[in-house]
């Protein structure tokens, strides 16, 4: 089977773009426009280039201390491991960065099989205040039909785990939807609804992929 998770909010409870907020003065700016977008309030592209704008100029090594604070959730690490131990292919497909993504699963020790983000330019040492990637208009119902031809896995096998409006289309799209603490505007399209690791690694167990 394929796993897909989203980063922030499921994999981790860091907010990536507040983290780097908190180098520059904007984490509120940062946190206020995010949970528009997750409560489905503004379309998620307008609330990533928002974001991303407020972060013009910043450091490059302001943001190096940002992305050493993102973390994986307490037991994530052993979930991810679990999954793949018993054969399953895992990514993450977050609207996050691929550096804040690919930090934290270093820091704990953990690998997932591919990660589908974006990226914050750079130029001269500083942010550029844009961004770039595959999810910053491609939505991750794509993204996940993508790689389920990639691993040769049909639709009804696949399982998504999100918790914000952008992960929407992905849940429709899986075979087996998992919120992770919803938001209100999520939780109706979610086949299972869980707020920890223990309860999704009892969710997997349950239907034998652990």
């Amino acid at each position: 089977m394929l796993i897909a998770f989203d980063f922030d909010g499921t994999l981790s409870d860091s907010e990536m773009t507040v983290l780097l907020g908190d180098q520059c003065g904007v984490a509120a700016e940062m946190e206020a426009i995010t949970e528009r977008a997750m409560n489905d309030e503004i379309d998620y592209a307008t609330s990533l280039r928002e974001r991303a704008a407020l972060l013009d100029g910043l450091a490059e090594a302001d943001a190096a201390a940002a992305w050493n604070r993102v973390a994986l959730r307490d037991g994530a690490a052993a979930v991810i491991d679990a999954l793949r131990k018993s054969g399953h292919a895992v990514a993450v497909l977050t609207g996050g960065f691929e550096t804040g993504v690919e930090t934290a699963l270093d820091a704990a020790g953990t690998a997932v099989d591919r990660v589908v983000a974006n990226r914050l330019p750079t130029e001269e040492g500083a942010l550029t205040g844009a961004v770039e990637g595959p999810l910053v208009e491609g939505t991750k119902d794509d993204a996940l039909e993508t790689l389920a031809a990639e691993y040769g896995v049909e639709p009804a096998k696949t399982v998504a785990v999100g918790d914000g409006a952008n992960d929407l289309p992905m849940l429709d799209a899986a075979g087996l939807a998992v919120g992770f603490d919803p938001k209100p505007a999520v939780e109706p399209a979610c086949d299972t609804v869980v707020t920890s690791m223990a309860e999704l690694s009892s969710v997997f167990e349950s239907r034998a992929l652990v």
